[in-house]
C-alpha cells in the first residue's frame, strides 16, 4: 500500500478527515534536507529544499480512493506527489510527498497550530465543497472556486457569533431533533442544498420531519457614505439581476457599496475595500450600524451594514467598479431628504439602501451636531 508523508495542512485531523474520508492515523517521520514555511502573502505553507533543516510530519498509508482523493485535492493547489525517502522510528521508508509544480516565495516557518486558529475552520469548510467535486471535476477546475468556497466557510465561522436572546426563544440548534442534506441541489458560484429537518415547536411538541432547501450565498459587507458637514449621502447604482429574472422593465438598482467578505477579513475593512472599488472614495471611519439575515426563510446571507463617514463635497457623478468582475457602477452624491424621497416615492427599491438611511435618520441629528 503506498505510503505518503503529510508535512502541512493535511495535518490538520478535521481537514484531513473531510479530505480523505479518513481518520488521520500513521506514525512521525521526518525528511532531511528540506523546509517548510509558509507560502508568502499565502495562507498555506510550502515545502522546498533547505540543507540545513528537517521537515517534520506524519506517515500514512493510503489506499487507491484514498490516495485518489488527496491527489485531487493537492492537485488544486498546484502540488504533485514526487518519492522521496523519508526516516521513522523503525528507519527509512520510501514515500509519497507533496511538492509545488510553480514557483511559491517562503516567508517565515509554517506553524501547524497558528494556521489552524484562523484558517482551519474555513479550510475545511472550503475542502467539504471541493471534494464534493472529486469524480466530476479534475483538482484544478474545482479549485478555480476556492476563494468562493473559503468565504462560504467563514460565513458559517462568523455566524457562531450568535445575535442575543432576550426576546426570542432561549432553544438553539440542540433543540434541533433531525437535520440532514439530502441529495440534489446545485454546488456553484452559489449552492442550492436540500435537507431535512425536525425541530421542537414552542408548545411542547416536534414538527413533522420536512424537507426543504435553502440557497447557500455569503456575508457581505455594506457601507452607505454619510457627510455629516454637507448633509450628502453616496448612492452607488448598477445593473442587478434579480430584477431581470423578476421582469423588472427597469433592473437598474440603486444600491449600499456592498460586496462579500473575504475569507478571515474583517467586515470593516471590506466595506473600507469595497469604497474605494465601487466609488474610487477612501473611507477610515466606518461604524457599524446592523448585522442581519437578508431573507433567513431560505438564504444564508448575511449582510453587516456600515455608516462610512466621509468628505463628499464637490463630488461629482463616478464611474467605477472592476473589470475583471464585469462591474459598471456610477455613484451618486445626493442630500440626505432627496434620498429619503426616493424611499418615499419607491425609486429606491433595495431594501437594505432604505433601512440604512432609515437608521440614518434616527442617528442624523448626534452625527451633525459633532461635525
Amino acid at each position: 500500500m503506498p505510503r505518503y508523508f503529510l508535512y502541512g495542512t493535511l495535518l490538520h485531523a478535521p481537514l484531513f478527515e473531510v479530505v480523505a474520508q479518513d481518520a488521520l492515523a500513521g506514525e512521525a517521520a521526518e525528511l532531511s534536507g528540506y523546509g517548510v514555511d509558509w507560502v508568502r502573502d499565502a495562507a498555506y505553507p510550502v515545502i522546498h529544499a533547505d540543507p540545513a533543516r528537517v521537515a517534520k510530519g506524519r506517515l500514512i498509508e493510503a489506499g487507491a480512493d484514498m490516495a485518489a482523493r488527496l491527489d485531487f485535492y493537492e492537485a488544486g493547489f498546484g502540488y504533485r506527489a514526487e518519492t522521496r525517502q523519508v526516516e521513522t522510528a523503525n528507519g527509512p521508508v520510501e514515500a509519497w510527498v507533496y511538492f509545488p509544480d510553480h514557483d511559491a516565495d517562503p516567508g517565515a516557518p509554517f506553524d501547524l497550530e497558528d494556521w489552524a486558529t484562523r484558517w482551519g475552520a474555513i479550510a475545511t469548510g472550503a475542502a467539504e465543497e471541493i471534494m464534493a467535486r472529486h469524480g466530476r471535476e479534475t483538482g484544478k477546475e474545482a479549485h478555480a472556486l476556492w476563494p468562493v468556497f473559503a468565504a462560504r466557510a467563514w460565513g458559517r465561522q462568523m455566524a457562531q457569533n450568535a445575535a442575543p436572546t432576550t426576546l426570542r426563544t432561549a432553544m438553539s440548534r440542540d433543540d434541533i431533533r433531525h437535520f440532514a442534506h439530502e441529495p440534489g441541489g446545485w454546488d456553484g458560484f452559489f449552492r442550492l442544498r436540500r435537507f431535512s429537518v425536525q425541530y421542537s415547536e414552542y408548545r411542547g411538541g416536534v414538527s413533522e420531519r420536512l424537507t426543504r432547501e435553502a440557497f447557500c450565498a455569503f456575508d457581505a459587507a455594506l457601507v452607505l457614505p454619510y457627510d455629516p458637514v454637507t448633509d450628502q449621502v453616496l448612492l452607488i447604482e448598477q445593473f442587478r439581476y434579480g430584477p431581470l429574472m423578476r421582469d423588472d422593465p427597469a433592473p437598474w438598482v440603486l444600491e449600499p457599496i456592498a460586496g462579500l467578505i473575504d475569507a478571515g477579513e474583517d467586515p470593516a475593512e471590506t466595506a473600507r475595500r469595497e469604497a474605494s472599488e465601487e466609488a474610487q472614495l477612501d473611507i477610515e471611519d466606518v461604524r457599524l450600524m446592523v448585522k442581519v439575515y437578508a431573507s433567513p426563510g431560505y438564504s444564508t446571507e448575511f449582510f453587516h451594514c456600515f455608516l462610512g463617514l466621509a468628505d463628499l463635497s464637490g463630488r461629482d457623478t463616478v464611474h467605477a467598479g472592476l473589470d475583471e468582475e464585469n462591474e459598471d457602477i456610477r455613484s451618486h452624491v445626493i442630500s440626505f431628504d432627496r434620498a429619503m424621497e426616493l424611499v418615499e416615492t419607491g425609486e429606491i427599491n433595495a431594501g437594505p439602501l432604505a433601512m440604512m438611511l432609515l437608521w440614518l435618520a434616527r442617528e442624523r441629528p448626534g452625527l451633525r451636531a459633532a461635525a
